[in-house]
Protein backbone atom coordinates (compact mmCIF):
# COMPACT_ATOMS: atom_id res chain seq x y z
CA UNK A 1 0.00 0.00 0.00
CA UNK A 2 2.84 2.67 1.32
CA UNK A 3 4.57 1.95 -2.21
CA UNK A 4 1.55 2.30 -4.08
CA UNK A 5 0.76 5.54 -2.70
CA UNK A 6 4.27 6.81 -2.93
CA UNK A 7 3.78 5.94 -6.77
CA UNK A 8 0.63 8.38 -6.86
CA UNK A 9 1.79 11.28 -4.51
CA UNK A 10 5.38 11.50 -6.68
CA UNK A 11 3.10 11.05 -10.06
CA UNK A 12 0.99 14.57 -8.82
CA UNK A 13 3.81 16.19 -8.03
CA UNK A 14 5.39 15.33 -11.07
CA UNK A 15 2.50 16.26 -12.91
CA UNK A 16 1.90 19.45 -10.73
CA UNK A 17 5.23 20.51 -12.21
CA UNK A 18 4.50 20.00 -15.73
CA UNK A 19 1.68 22.03 -15.66
CA UNK A 20 3.29 24.58 -13.66
CA UNK A 21 6.65 24.41 -15.87
CA UNK A 22 8.67 23.73 -12.86
CA UNK A 23 11.52 20.96 -12.63
CA UNK A 24 9.75 18.36 -10.02
CA UNK A 25 13.93 18.42 -8.37
CA UNK A 26 12.70 21.56 -7.05
CA UNK A 27 9.82 20.02 -4.87
CA UNK A 28 10.53 18.01 -2.02
CA UNK A 29 7.94 15.37 -0.85
CA UNK A 30 7.80 15.12 2.96
CA UNK A 31 6.34 12.05 4.50
CA UNK A 32 3.95 13.07 6.83
CA UNK A 33 4.81 9.86 9.55
CA UNK A 34 3.15 11.37 12.64
CA UNK A 35 1.19 7.91 14.38
CA UNK A 36 2.43 5.93 11.69
CA UNK A 37 4.41 3.00 13.23
CA UNK A 38 8.47 2.47 12.81
CA UNK A 39 7.59 -0.39 9.91
CA UNK A 40 5.70 1.89 8.31
CA UNK A 41 8.14 4.10 8.06
CA UNK A 42 10.93 1.17 7.40
CA UNK A 43 8.81 0.38 4.65
CA UNK A 44 8.44 3.96 3.13
CA UNK A 45 12.18 4.37 3.40
CA UNK A 46 12.98 1.16 1.49
CA UNK A 47 10.59 2.55 -1.43
CA UNK A 48 12.99 5.79 -2.09
CA UNK A 49 11.35 8.18 0.93
CA UNK A 50 14.10 9.65 3.07
CA UNK A 51 12.14 12.85 4.73
CA UNK A 52 9.90 12.46 7.61
CA UNK A 53 7.94 15.01 9.12
CA UNK A 54 6.61 14.52 12.77
CA UNK A 55 4.30 16.28 15.30
CA UNK A 56 4.83 14.58 18.19
CA UNK A 57 7.75 14.96 19.84
CA UNK A 58 8.11 12.11 22.17
CA UNK A 59 6.48 9.86 19.36
CA UNK A 60 8.73 10.70 17.42
CA UNK A 61 11.73 10.96 18.81
CA UNK A 62 10.93 6.95 20.07
CA UNK A 63 10.67 6.00 16.47
CA UNK A 64 13.80 8.30 15.56
CA UNK A 65 15.58 5.95 17.92
CA UNK A 66 13.59 2.92 16.66
CA UNK A 67 14.69 3.60 12.96
CA UNK A 68 18.52 4.54 14.10
CA UNK A 69 18.95 0.99 15.24
CA UNK A 70 17.63 -0.97 12.72
CA UNK A 71 19.97 1.41 10.16
CA UNK A 72 22.71 1.03 12.03
CA UNK A 73 25.75 -0.54 10.17
CA UNK A 74 24.03 -0.17 6.37
CA UNK A 75 24.59 1.63 3.38
CA UNK A 76 23.72 5.73 4.16
CA UNK A 77 22.96 6.25 0.89
CA UNK A 78 19.64 3.62 1.41
CA UNK A 79 18.72 4.21 4.86
CA UNK A 80 19.58 8.05 5.34
CA UNK A 81 16.69 9.35 7.36
CA UNK A 82 16.46 13.44 7.69
CA UNK A 83 13.46 14.35 10.52
CA UNK A 84 11.67 17.05 10.35
CA UNK A 85 9.77 18.72 13.10
CA UNK A 86 6.40 20.00 11.74
CA UNK A 87 4.20 19.93 15.36
CA UNK A 88 4.05 22.97 18.13
CA UNK A 89 7.14 22.98 20.24
CA UNK A 90 6.70 23.26 23.82
CA UNK A 91 9.64 24.92 26.33
CA UNK A 92 9.92 21.79 27.80
CA UNK A 93 10.40 19.51 24.64
CA UNK A 94 13.46 22.00 23.34
CA UNK A 95 15.79 19.85 24.40
CA UNK A 96 14.83 16.97 22.85
CA UNK A 97 14.16 18.66 19.33
CA UNK A 98 17.66 19.78 19.35
CA UNK A 99 19.06 16.77 20.03
CA UNK A 100 17.11 14.35 17.45
CA UNK A 101 15.99 16.63 14.91
CA UNK A 102 17.35 18.03 11.16
CA UNK A 103 14.94 20.27 10.69
CA UNK A 104 12.28 22.40 12.83
CA UNK A 105 9.47 24.01 10.50
CA UNK A 106 7.46 25.50 13.38
CA UNK A 107 9.33 28.59 15.05
CA UNK A 108 7.62 31.52 15.66
CA UNK A 109 8.75 32.25 19.06
CA UNK A 110 12.10 34.18 19.30
CA UNK A 111 12.16 32.24 22.70
CA UNK A 112 11.87 28.78 21.70
CA UNK A 113 14.31 29.18 18.64
CA UNK A 114 16.83 30.47 21.71
CA UNK A 115 16.78 27.39 23.20
CA UNK A 116 16.75 25.59 20.35
CA UNK A 117 20.06 27.01 19.13
CA UNK A 118 21.67 27.07 23.17
CA UNK A 119 20.21 23.01 23.38
CA UNK A 120 22.17 21.62 20.12
CA UNK A 121 24.91 19.39 20.66
CA UNK A 122 28.49 20.70 20.42
CA UNK A 123 29.61 18.79 17.00
CA UNK A 124 25.90 18.76 15.35
CA UNK A 125 25.07 20.58 11.95
CA UNK A 126 23.41 23.37 12.43
CA UNK A 127 19.39 22.81 13.45
CA UNK A 128 18.21 23.84 10.11
CA UNK A 129 14.36 25.94 10.82
CA UNK A 130 11.74 27.40 9.04
CA UNK A 131 9.10 30.36 10.55
CA UNK A 132 5.53 28.92 10.54
CA UNK A 133 3.28 32.31 9.14
CA UNK A 134 -0.12 32.00 9.91
CA UNK A 135 -0.98 33.26 6.28
CA UNK A 136 -4.62 33.52 6.36
CA UNK A 137 -4.89 34.64 9.61
CA UNK A 138 -6.47 31.89 10.49
CA UNK A 139 -8.29 31.90 14.20
CA UNK A 140 -7.39 27.75 15.45
CA UNK A 141 -4.20 27.96 13.30
CA UNK A 142 -0.87 28.27 15.00
CA UNK A 143 2.20 30.43 13.68
CA UNK A 144 3.31 34.48 13.64
CA UNK A 145 1.54 36.79 11.77
CA UNK A 146 2.59 37.55 8.17
CA UNK A 147 3.34 41.58 9.00
CA UNK A 148 5.61 40.11 12.27
CA UNK A 149 7.87 37.70 10.23
CA UNK A 150 10.04 39.34 8.25
CA UNK A 151 11.55 40.35 12.05
CA UNK A 152 11.05 37.64 13.66
CA UNK A 153 13.13 36.17 10.96
CA UNK A 154 16.24 38.16 10.98
CA UNK A 155 16.70 37.41 15.11
CA UNK A 156 16.36 33.79 14.12
CA UNK A 157 18.90 34.05 11.53
CA UNK A 158 21.40 35.72 14.04
CA UNK A 159 21.30 33.04 16.48
CA UNK A 160 24.25 30.24 16.25
CA UNK A 161 23.66 26.73 15.64
CA UNK A 162 20.08 27.19 13.94
CA UNK A 163 20.37 28.17 9.90
CA UNK A 164 17.28 30.08 8.27
CA UNK A 165 15.65 28.16 5.63
CA UNK A 166 12.62 29.73 4.68
CA UNK A 167 9.06 29.63 5.94
CA UNK A 168 5.92 26.93 6.75
CA UNK A 169 2.07 27.62 6.35
CA UNK A 170 -0.92 25.80 6.89
CA UNK A 171 -3.81 27.84 6.09
CA UNK A 172 -7.99 26.97 6.68
CA UNK A 173 -8.88 24.78 3.83
CA UNK A 174 -10.25 26.75 0.80
CA UNK A 175 -13.25 24.82 -1.49
CA UNK A 176 -11.08 25.03 -5.05
CA UNK A 177 -7.97 25.37 -6.26
CA UNK A 178 -8.30 29.22 -7.41
CA UNK A 179 -8.50 29.87 -3.66
CA UNK A 180 -6.02 27.54 -2.19
CA UNK A 181 -3.38 28.94 -5.07
CA UNK A 182 -4.25 32.51 -4.16
CA UNK A 183 -3.86 31.67 -0.34
CA UNK A 184 -0.57 30.27 -1.18
CA UNK A 185 0.71 32.79 -3.59
CA UNK A 186 0.71 35.56 -0.19
CA UNK A 187 2.92 32.80 1.68
CA UNK A 188 5.25 33.08 -1.65
CA UNK A 189 5.20 37.19 -1.92
CA UNK A 190 6.11 37.09 1.77
CA UNK A 191 8.37 34.67 1.23
CA UNK A 192 10.40 36.73 -1.42
CA UNK A 193 9.87 40.12 0.37
CA UNK A 194 11.83 38.30 3.29
CA UNK A 195 14.24 36.75 0.59
CA UNK A 196 15.20 40.24 -1.30
CA UNK A 197 16.10 41.74 2.19
CA UNK A 198 18.98 39.06 2.46
CA UNK A 199 22.06 39.84 4.68
CA UNK A 200 24.01 37.33 7.30
CA UNK A 201 22.33 34.50 8.11
CA UNK A 202 19.75 34.50 4.59
CA UNK A 203 22.57 32.77 2.75
CA UNK A 204 20.03 29.32 2.55
CA UNK A 205 16.82 30.85 2.56
CA UNK A 206 15.30 28.58 -0.15
CA UNK A 207 12.48 26.41 1.27
CA UNK A 208 9.13 27.44 1.17
CA UNK A 209 6.88 24.46 2.67
CA UNK A 210 3.52 24.50 2.04
CA UNK A 211 0.91 22.33 0.29
CA UNK A 212 -0.36 18.67 1.54
CA UNK A 213 -2.47 15.95 0.28
CA UNK A 214 -5.26 18.10 -0.60
CA UNK A 215 -3.92 21.39 -1.91
CA UNK A 216 -0.38 20.23 -3.36
CA UNK A 217 -0.90 20.94 -7.00
CA UNK A 218 -1.96 24.64 -6.36
CA UNK A 219 1.05 25.16 -3.68
CA UNK A 220 3.18 23.75 -6.29
CA UNK A 221 2.18 26.42 -8.93
CA UNK A 222 2.31 29.08 -6.19
CA UNK A 223 5.84 28.14 -6.02
CA UNK A 224 6.10 25.79 -3.06
CA UNK A 225 9.27 24.10 -2.53
CA UNK A 226 7.96 21.48 -0.27
CA UNK A 227 4.76 19.37 0.32
CA UNK A 228 4.01 17.88 3.09
CA UNK A 229 1.78 14.60 2.34
CA UNK A 230 0.93 12.12 5.24
CA UNK A 231 -2.61 10.63 4.80
CA UNK A 232 -1.73 9.85 1.63
CA UNK A 233 0.89 7.99 1.90
CA UNK A 234 0.44 6.34 5.31
CA UNK A 235 -3.89 6.33 5.01
CA UNK A 236 -6.13 7.56 7.11
CA UNK A 237 -5.01 7.55 10.87
CA UNK A 238 -7.04 5.88 13.63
Amino acid sequence: MIAGNLDRVRARIAAACDAARRDPAGVTLLAVSKTAAADAVACALACGQHCFGENYVQEAVAKILALRERTDGLAPARTAIEWHCIGPIQSNKTRLVAEHFDWVQTIAQLRIAERLSAQRPVGSAPLQVCLQVNIDGGANKAGIAADEAEALAREVAALPHLQLRGLMTIPEPAPDFASQRAVHERARALFERIASGGGRGFERFDTLSMGMTADLEAAIHAGSTMVRVGTGIFGARG
